[in-house]
């Protein structure tokens, strides 16, 4: 598989996957004991933000249109 193509399907996955975060959201205002929660707010949002890094991560590498310039050491 191409490091395009891989790249392009992680990217459809990470999307998914934060459509799925942000459906799963909980309202702060009406949080409800704890008891009653599937998962903790504080961990989604967590993974909120990693999931949206590594999307950016992916588009900067998507975007890369090649190596940069030659860097000197002299």
């Amino acid at each position: 598989m191409s490091d395009d193509r891989f790249l392009h399907e992680l990217d459809l996955e990470v999307e998914a996957d934060l459509e799925l975060n942000a459906e799963g959201t909980i309202d702060p205002d009406d949080l409800g004991s704890p008891a009653d929660w599937l998962v903790d707010p504080v961990e989604v949002q967590e993974e909120s933000i990693e999931l949206r890094s590594l999307h950016g991560a992916i588009e900067a590498l998507e975007s890369d249109s090649g190596p940069g310039p030659a860097v000197s050491s002299a």
